[in-house]
């Protein structure tokens, strides 16, 4: 039988902090998908919309004011991975209580390809299970956005 290394009991401590710069107060407030989709473009580095694909949540608190954007990952032309288990860290780190999720189309296409229908089901899914409610999910362009609660498909 082999013996256990000496450290067993050294483990890693692990520490959640969520550090804000900005007030409660001074926090925009999404009251619509549009206001979702400012927020975005916002946030989003002109230079890339049309180049490559980048998947971010937007992290919000009970009062559906925004916590912050969070990118979960930069991909290629036509697609990008999306790790749930990233998304879900990123909200419970920020105590989110909702979120919306919102990527970029280059091609300029704003209609939900069955990876997009894919993903939002299972985030919406295991949101449930962490009291974490998906709000909506955007496709956006420089011109304009499809929101899925906006057209009955969340």
């Amino acid at each position: 039988m082999e013996t256990l290394n000496q450290n067993w009991q050294n483990v890693s401590e692990i520490e959640l902090i969520y550090r804000t710069k900005v007030r409660s107060s001074e926090r925009p407030q999404i009251k619509s998908s549009r206001d979702a989709y400012q927020l975005a473009l916002s946030a989003w580095d002109c230079n890339k919309i049309e180049f490559f694909e980048q998947f971010k949540v937007l992290l919000m608190n009970n009062a559906h004011k925004a916590l912050g954007i969070y990118e979960i990952s930069s991909g290629g032309i036509a697609g990008t991975v999306v790790d749930i288990r990233l998304i879900f860290s990123a909200a419970l780190k920020a105590n989110a209580t909702s979120l919306m999720m919102i990527h970029n189309h280059p091609s300029g296409n704003l209609t939900a390809s069955e990876a997009d229908k894919h993903i939002t089901r299972r985030v919406k899914e295991a949101g449930k299970l962490l009291d974490i409610s998906l709000l909506d999910s955007l496709i956006i362009t420089n011109e304009s956005y499809y929101s899925f609660a906006d057209e009955g498909a969340l």
